[in-house]
């Protein structure tokens, strides 16, 4: 009777221990002029397009993205840093301009719809993947540019990982 007394007893601290370790997730931190790229280490706002930022565990600052197709690379690379414990995308539904896509419109990418497969070029010149925070705004950019909507979990790989042909023919939204 004893030993089922002292499971019962330590059964909620046990459970409680398990939920202090789960990872809060960060909160998107605003783009500043000092932003600087993952990969490229260039400067994130001077590039139009969407961006994204990337927070992994341990490390106090997010790291940032100039194209959303580098994030993607990123999530797909199995060589990272650390975990993810959170992703943030630019919402450009909501987006100033393509040249200007906003410094705190941020959106988790796993609620995010992505376009992929569009006429567009992304800040690095690249074929970029673009997120929106609602269907719809997905839907009228696909009108005019082309592409297909998709979460994040059904990016294919060759959207982000391989050979990019900067010669195509791309646009660069207004």
């Amino acid at each position: 009777m004893k030993p089922l007394i002292l499971i019962a007893l330590l059964t909620p601290l046990a459970l409680a221990a398990c939920k202090e370790e789960q990872v809060q997730a960060p909160d998107p931190v605003d783009l500043t002029e000092v932003a600087l790229s993952y990969f490229c280490q260039m400067n994130v706002s001077e590039h139009g397009g969407p961006k994204g930022q990337i927070h992994l565990k341990g490390y106090p600052a997010p790291i940032f993205f100039a194209q959303v197709r580098d994030l993607v690379a990123y999530v797909k690379s199995p060589e990272r840093d650390a975990d993810i414990t959170a992703i943030y995308v630019s919402d450009m539904s909501v987006a100033p301009t393509w040249q200007n896509p906003g410094i705190s419109n941020w959106i988790a990418a796993d609620g995010a719809t992505f376009v992929v497969g569009s006429n567009v070029a992304g800040g690095m010149g690249a074929p970029e993947i673009v997120p929106f925070g609602d269907a719809e705004g997905a839907g009228e950019f696909i009108s005019r540019y082309g592409g297909n909507a998709v979460p994040l979990t059904d990016i294919p790989d060759d959207a982000a990982l391989g050979p990019v042909d900067l010669d195509l023919a791309l646009e660069t939204p207004a």
